[in-house]
C-alpha cells in the first residue's frame, strides 16, 4: 500500500512537472543575453506559451522610445509575436518576458543588425586570416556582437535554432566569421552604433540548399541538373549498403593514418558517416531549413552572401544568376521585408591567366552575380586582386569586409564621398574598327595602375578571341585590335585569375563582363 501511495506520488509529481512546463513561456534562441535589435523599427519578438496565455514583453524602462511594454496572446498552436515599438539607440537594456513565468534577456543593445550567410568564405574565423595577433590584439569592441547559428541541415523548415550571441574582445574574436566581422567593424566606426551580425554559414554547400523548398522546386531550369538528380540519389538510397561502404573507407583511413604518424607526415582526412541523401548539407532547402528558417522574422538591416563556389562549374555556373535572384527573393518574402542584399563576387583563383576569354564555372557564377545587381537593393563586392591562386580561402579577409562596407555606407546608409562599387559596365557601342564600353561607379575617373589597360579581348563575328589594346576616355573605355577590323564583342577580365588592372579612384577593381553570350 505504501509503495502504491508512494508510486501515485511520483506519478502525480511526474505529471504537474509536465504541465509546469508546458506553462513556460519561451523564446527562440536569438532572443537571447548580448543580443542587438534593429534600431529605427517595430522589431519582431516572438515564442511560444500555452494556448491562451497572455504574454507580456517590457524592453528597458519607459523611458527608453519604443520601449512601452506590448503583449500578445499564444494561439492554439501555443505560439505568440508581437512588434515592439519603433526602437532608437541607447544604451545597455533587458528584455523581460513574463507570462506564467518571466524571461530576462540582459545585456541586449539597440542598433545595426544584418545576417551574414553562405560556405566556407563567410565561415572562415578572424584566427585565419592576415595579421591575426594585431586584428586580435585591438578587438576590444564591446558594442560588435555575433550570433553564429551552429544547427545542421533539416528536412523540414525549424522553428528554433541554437546558438548564442558573443561579444566580441580579443577572447573572443578568434572565431568569429571574418567577413562579417571586418564588415561590422567598419559600420560600427562609421556610424557609431552597436552593430550585430547574425552568421549562419556552412562550408562547401551550394546555393540551392539556402533557399527554401517552394522557391524553387518548380524552376524549370533547375529541374535536371539539380531536383532530378537527387531524386534518383534518394531512391538508391540503401542505408545497409551504405554503412557497410563508410566501414571500409573508415578501415582504409585508419591504416593510412597510422602509416601517416609512422613516417611524421599528416593524416588523411577521415571519412563522413553517410547521411541519407534528403538531410544531406547539399539537399535543396535544408540549410533554409535549418539555419535560417529559424531566424525568421528577425530585425535586420539587410543580408551579406558570401557563396558560389559550390556552384562554379560548367554546368552550375550559367543557373546561379537565376539562383541568386531565386534566394534574395524568397528570403525577402519570408521577412516581408526588401531589405538590401550585398554579395562578394569571388575572387582570382587558379593558375594566373593572360588570355581572358575563356568560359569557366568560375566566370560564369562572376557573371550571374553581376547581372543580379539588376534586382533593387542589391549591391556587389567586386574582390578581384584579394585572391590566391592556391588557396580557395583568401586570407585578406578584411577588405572583402571593407568593400561590402563601402557599398552598404553609401547605399544603405546615404554615406557622402563613398565609392558603393568598381566600375560596372553599362552599355557598349560599336565606334568604326572599336568598341565603346560605358561605365558606371567611375567615380574619381577610371584608372590603369601600372600602366596601360590589361585585361581586354576583342571578337570579330568569327568569335576568334585576340588580345586587345584599351584606353580610358573618361567613364568610357575604347577597345581595339588591328587583327580584328570588325568587332562585334569585347569581354574583359574573363578568367578565373586574369591579368587585369581597370579600377576608379577609390582603387576598386572593375567587375569581369563580356558583351556576348558565346
Amino acid at each position: 500500500m505504501i509503495r502504491r501511495f508512494n508510486a501515485c506520488l511520483v506519478s502525480t509529481a511526474a505529471v504537474l512537472c509536465a504541465m509546469t512546463a508546458r506553462a513556460d513561456v519561451r523564446l527562440p534562441a536569438i532572443f537571447s543575453d548580448h543580443m542587438v535589435l534593429q534600431r529605427g523599427v517595430a522589431a519582431p519578438v516572438w515564442g511560444s506559451a500555452d494556448p491562451g496565455e497572455e504574454v507580456k514583453v517590457t524592453l528597458g524602462g519607459a523611458d527608453l522610445p519604443g520601449a512601452q511594454p506590448k503583449s500578445a496572446v499564444a494561439g492554439t498552436d501555443g505560439r505568440w509575436k508581437l512588434k515592439l515599438g519603433a526602437l532608437k539607440g541607447g544604451g545597455v537594456t533587458t528584455l523581460t518576458v513574463q507570462g506564467k513565468n518571466t524571461l530576462t534577456v540582459s545585456d541586449v543593445l539597440i542598433g545595426e543588425v544584418w545576417l551574414c550567410s553562405g560556405q566556407s568564405n563567410m565561415a572562415m574565423a578572424v584566427r585565419g586570416c592576415n595579421d591575426f595577433p594585431k586584428e586580435q590584439a585591438e578587438a576590444q569592441h564591446p558594442q560588435i556582437r555575433m550570433f553564429t547559428v551552429t544547427s545542421g541541415p533539416a528536412a523540414s523548415p525549424q522553428d528554433d535554432c541554437r546558438g548564442s550571441w558573443v561579444v566580441c574582445s580579443p577572447d573572443t574574436v578568434a572565431g568569429f566569421s571574418a567577413t562579417a566581422y571586418f564588415f561590422g567593424r567598419e559600420i560600427h566606426r562609421s556610424l557609431g552604433v552597436p552593430v550585430g551580425l547574425v552568421h549562419s554559414s556552412v562550408g562547401g554547400t551550394p546555393i540551392e540548399a539556402w533557399t527554401s523548398w517552394d522557391a524553387q522546386k518548380d524552376l524549370t531550369p533547375l529541374k535536371s541538373p539539380i531536383f532530378d538528380n537527387w531524386t534518383k540519389r534518394q531512391a538508391a538510397w540503401d542505408p545497409a549498403k551504405a554503412v557497410e561502404a563508410y566501414e571500409t573507407r573508415l578501415a582504409a583511413y585508419r591504416d593510412a593514418a597510422a602509416k601517416a604518424k609512422e613516417a611524421e607526415k599528416p593524416a588523411p582526412q577521415r571519412p563522413a558517416k553517410p547521411v541519407e541523401p534528403h538531410l544531406d548539407s547539399h539537399y535543396p532547402a535544408t540549410l533554409y531549413n535549418g539555419k535560417i528558417n529559424p531566424l525568421v522574422p528577425y530585425a535586420i538591416r539587410g543580408a551579406l552572401w558570401y557563396q558560389g563556389e559550390n556552384n562554379a562549374s560548367p554546368t552550375g555556373g550559367p543557373l546561379y544568376h537565376l539562383q541568386l535572384t531565386t534566394l534574395i527573393r524568397d528570403w525577402r518574402r519570408r521577412w516581408s521585408a526588401e531589405f538590401p542584399f550585398g554579395f562578394v563576387q569571388l575572387p582570382d583563383f587558379h593558375a594566373p591567366q593572360k588570355e581572358p576569354v575563356e568560359n569557366t564555372g568560375w566566370t560564369l557564377v562572376r557573371e550571374g552575380m553581376l547581372q543580379t545587381l539588376s534586382t533593387p537593393r542589391t549591391g556587389m563586392a567586386v574582390t578581384l586582386g584579394l585572391g590566391e591562386a592556391n588557396n580557395i580561402h583568401p586570407k585578406n579577409k578584411q577588405e572583402v569586409g571593407l568593400r561590402l562596407a563601402m557599398w552598404a555606407l553609401a547605399d544603405v546608409y546615404g554615406k557622402k564621398g563613398i565609392a558603393s562599387s568598381g566600375p560596372l559596365p553599362v552599355g557598349h557601342e560599336v565606334s568604326g574598327s572599336a568598341i565603346v564600353v560605358r561605365f558606371k561607379h567611375a567615380d574619381g575617373g577610371l584608372q590603369a595602375p601600372g600602366g596601360s589597360l590589361r585585361g581586354f579581348a576583342i571578337a570579330a563575328a568569327d568569335k576568334r578571341w585576340m588580345r586587345a589594346d584599351a584606353r580610358i576616355d573618361g567613364d568610357r573605355v575604347v577597345v581595339s585590335s588591328p587583327d580584328v577590323p570588325n568587332p562585334v564583342a569585347v569581354r574583359y577580365a574573363w578568367a578565373d585569375n586574369p591579368d587585369c588592372n581597370l579600377k576608379n579612384a577609390a582603387g576598386l577593381p572593375a567587375s569581369p563582363f563580356r558583351t556576348d553570350d558565346w
